[in-house]
């Protein structure tokens, strides 16, 4: 990352007006509009794509830089964005290894487009070796596909959807299709957006259910059509490798700015037994020192895996079991050291006006995310101790 600088991209100043309105958007459970209109005009929809194609080049490290910068400002933004930068990171994993097929994702992010990001389905703990989505092939060499996909960010404003589904009708079927459906007059009543999202944290995301009702992918916009079950393929890869580094990216730039918010806490609070600062008692130094080991670590850890997959390393069949577990243990320390933080701030931080507060439940939503805890227990004994015998 030489000369890289993070604030070429994210200025303190649009960092400031975006961290500004983040307690307006959990509190109205609206979409945060702006910060993507601001986002999109300091060109960060493109970070990921080449030069040559209008965008700004950057690798998934410097990527994952941005992303923790941003998530201390205001994490549902950050989450939000992600999906997107998601598809445009898989676009590049592709291109760095040859495969040109994802390059209308970074001529549309160029452009403008906003991808999101259409995997998850209520009760698939396949995630993306299987799909309860049906995907019906077209006369014109498309798919139609008809289901059922939750959390899907970026619900008011995505004008392509990146999703999968299942052909279970073709000759050579079964087939897990990856395909993109675009948003427009076409999609009318093809595509719904379900207004429910209303949850404990991360509300502007706007992650609402979305009901396929034959939504149509165009020939042109067929990704992939893979065998079901663990997969090799790039673009299994791709999706895995930038989700796991970017949402391990969201939870450490969570956990940066609530060890921030205690060390000032820390400093304002004033002892009435011994009228020192806070930051002077043993046990908060203690407690700040604990919050502080636990995110030194997930730092270079996101940084070294980023890396290895801008270089092309080769971890072979570890990649899955060390992806899974950055994001595993980025997660826990996230929410370690907001739990941490809170206790430093003291009563305050219960009242929902506090950052603390809204920081506290936007954390949470990290154990969601794939893998899961059990997840990634699961693919890491597999990686140690080898498959469970039949």
């Amino acid at each position: 990352m030489t000369g890289f600088d993070p604030a070429a991209f994210l200025p303190d100043d649009l960092l400031d007006r975006i961290r500004e309105r983040a307690p307006i958007h959990d509190r109205d459970n609206t979409f945060p509009e702006a910060d993507l209109a601001d986002l999109r005009e300091a060109g960060y929809l493109s970070i990921l794509v080449p030069t040559e194609l209008g965008g700004a080049g950057l690798g998934l490290a410097e990527a994952s830089v941005l992303q923790q910068r941003l998530a201390g400002a205001a994490p549902a933004t950050a989450l939000a964005v992600n999906m997107h930068l998601v598809w445009t990171g898989v676009a590049k994993v592709l291109t760095d290894r040859g495969d040109e097929s994802l390059r209308f994702v970074q001529v549309g992010a160029v452009a403008g487009e906003v991808f999101a990001f259409g995997i998850s389905e209520a009760g698939n703990d396949l995630v993306l070796f299987g799909s309860g989505t049906d995907a019906a092939p077209t006369a014109e060499g498309g798919y139609a596909f008809t289901g059922t996909k939750i959390f899907t960010s970026l619900s008011p404003v995505w004008t392509q959807l990146g999703l999968h589904g299942l052909d279970t009708t073709s000759p050579d079927g079964p087939k897990v299709v990856y395909a993109f459906v675009p948003r427009g007059e076409e999609a009318a009543g093809r595509v719904v957006s379900r207004d429910d999202w209303d949850t404990l944290g991360m509300r502007g995301t706007q992650s609402r259910t979305t009901e396929l009702r034959g939504a149509i992918a165009p020939a042109d916009r067929i990704a992939r059509r893979l065998d079901p079950g663990p997969n090799p393929d790039p673009l299994v890869f791709g999706i895995f490798s930038v989700f796991e580094i970017l949402i391990a990216s969201v939870y450490t730039g969570i956990a940066r700015r609530a060890l921030d918010l205690a060390v000032e806490a820390a400093g304002a609070r004033t002892s009435k037994k011994s009228g020192k600062p806070y930051s002077q008692d043993p046990d908060i130094r203690w407690r700040i020192a604990d919050m502080a080991l636990a995110y030194d670590a997930m730092v270079p850890q996101l940084d070294a895996l980023a890396r290895d997959v801008d270089r092309m390393a080769d971890h072979g069949p570890r990649w899955f079991s060390l992806l899974a577990g950055l994001k595993h243990r980025a997660v826990v320390a996230a929410k370690s050291v907001v739990d941490d933080a809170v206790l430093v701030a003291g009563g305050s931080s219960y009242f929902s006006r506090s950052e603390l507060s809204r920081l506290s439940r936007d954390v949470v939503a990290g154990l969601f995310h794939p893998s899961d805890p059990e997840s990634a227990h699961s693919t890491v004994a597999a990686a140690w101790l080898g498959p469970l015998a039949e």
